[in-house]
Formats: structure tokens, C-alpha cells, sequence
């Protein structure tokens, strides 16, 4: 009779378990949407994180629960976006192409060193030492940290130790803006091709001394500008982009040739240009 009892036991208590079992499984189930795999099937899968979602996949899964929208994937182009909005039946906001530029055109022949560096070559580690190698306290220290962080290899550095934006590579995933211990960088809109290449607020006579194409403050740009684009803000010229019609006045006045212009999607001083 004991085994009886012990046999009916555990068959009702095994009756119990498999049936909390199926109801724990019916509620706590995840629902997965089929159209999240096809997303994330179309996106280019760098997990920049531009998006502001925890990689690609979440940037999938914040497409369908409304946490996102499709513009925020800068990493895509946008025959990729529009084939996204149509599996979703969302309508595509058009987006304003931009790419990253640097703010800085000292490289290793117009900006001078102030001390010689031998420690670990990435400008993170250089900047602990005493701000990096430079004489120009906001100049690019040149190791190429933006090069090896950009997920789509649109950044190489030049025979100058500056970093080379390729427009046709950018998607404006802003990974150079955030490694960059000198934030040198910018995202700007790529149908503008004038750029101010420099960063530093020192004064004239004090940014000369360090490099010879920095921003002097002398205003002659701001006064040829003919829409009023330019203004010296903290002794720096700063283009507002959303009032700039490309006349490109400030790039021939220039007497430091800091302002470059784009030729062939590469941003060139005057003296490279003519």
C-alpha cells in the first residue's frame, strides 16, 4: 500500500507541476515579431550606435515597438531606409546628408611640437600628458584614434598625421566625434564645401607661435562673408551653416588659408586648391 500511495504522490504532483508549467508558459511567453528579423536582416549590422539603440538589433526592435523611427539609422543608406519604411508601412522622412569634418589642418609641418612623446601611440593616452605633444593645445595629436574607431573604415590618416574624411564612406555615425579626446570633430551638412580648420581660442599672436594655419580672429572673413554666415566667437570664426550659400568669399580672404573648400568631396586649403 505504501508504494501505492507513494506512486499516486507523485503522479498528482507531477499532474500540478506540468499544469503551472503550461500556464507560466502561456503567460510569461515572448511574442516575437516576424518583421523584426526581416529588419534587422537589412541594416548594415556595424552596431555604431548612432541610433541611440543598443545595436542593430535593438535599433530592429525599437523600430516596432515605436521607441525609434527609420531616420535614425544614419549607418543606412537610403534605398536600404526606404525598403525598411515599406516592410513597415512607415512613411521615410527625407534626411539631410551630413559627414564628419575635422577641425584641424596643423598636421605635423604648420603646427609645431612642444615636447617629444614616446609613450603609447593613441591620442587618448597622449592627451594624459600634458594635453599631447602639441604646441596648439586643441590640435590633432595625430595617432589615428577616429580611424580605428569608425566602423566603416571612412577615416584614414594622411602623410600629415590628419585624418581624411571619404564622404562616400561617412554615414555620420558620430564614433570620430566621440573618441576624439580633442573634439576635433563635426558633423556637418555635405552640401556645404567651406570649413573653418581649426579649433583654437587662443589669441592671435599665441595661435601663430604654435601653428601656421590656425584662426587668427581678424575678422576679415566675417566682413567679406555676404549673407552673414560668419561670426569670431571666442576668438574662432564659426560658420552657420543654415544661413551659408557656399559663395565662399571667406575662403579668399583668409590670410591664414584656415578655411578650406571641398574639391572632389576633400576639403583643401587655398594654397592646395589654386
Amino acid at each position: 500500500m505504501t508504494i501505492i500511495y507513494t506512486i499516486l504522490v507523485l503522479g498528482l504532483l507531477g499532474i500540478i507541476f506540468g499544469a503551472a508549467l503550461a500556464l507560466a508558459s502561456k503567460k510569461f511567453c515572448v511574442i516575437t515579431d516576424s518583421r523584426v528579423e526581416k529588419v534587422f536582416a537589412k541594416l548594415p549590422g556595424a552596431n555604431c550606435g548612432a541610433c541611440g539603440m543598443p545595436g542593430c538589433m535593438g535599433f530592429a526592435e525599437g523600430l516596432i515597438k515605436g521607441k525609434c523611427d527609420i531616420e535614425s539609422c544614419s549607418a543606412s543608406s537610403e534605398e536600404i531606409r526606404e525598403e525598411i519604411a515599406v516592410l513597415l508601412g512607415k512613411e521615410l522622412k527625407k534626411k539631410e546628408k551630413k559627414v564628419a569634418v575635422l577641425h584641424c589642418w596643423g598636421g605635423k609641418k604648420r603646427a609645431k611640437d612642444k615636447l617629444v612623446y614616446s609613450g603609447i601611440k593613441n591620442c587618448a593616452a597622449a592627451n594624459l600628458v600634458m594635453g599631447g605633444q602639441k604646441a596648439c593645445s586643441y590640435g590633432c595629436l595625430g595617432f589615428g584614434d577616429c580611424a580605428r574607431a569608425c566602423p566603416f573604415g571612412a577615416i584614414s590618416m594622411n602623410k600629415e598625421d590628419l585624418a581624411v574624411v571619404d564622404e562616400n564612406k561617412c554615414t555620420a555615425c558620430g564614433r570620430c566625434l566621440a573618441t576624439c579626446p580633442k573634439g576635433l570633430f563635426e558633423l556637418l551638412p555635405a552640401d556645404k564645401i567651406y570649413a573653418v580648420r581649426c579649433k583654437s581660442q587662443d589669441l592671435g599672436k599665441s595661435v601663430l607661435e604654435a601653428c601656421a594655419v590656425g584662426c587668427i580672429a581678424c575678422r576679415k572673413c566675417v566682413k567679406a562673408c555676404p549673407v552673414g554666415a560668419i561670426k569670431v566667437i571666442d576668438n574662432l570664426a564659426t560658420i552657420d551653416y543654415n544661413i551659408c550659400t557656399n559663395k565662399g568669399e571667406c575662403f579668399h580672404v583668409c590670410p591664414t588659408k584656415c578655411i578650406a573648400k571641398k574639391e572632389n568631396k576633400v576639403f583643401v586649403s587655398r594654397q592646395q586648391s589654386c
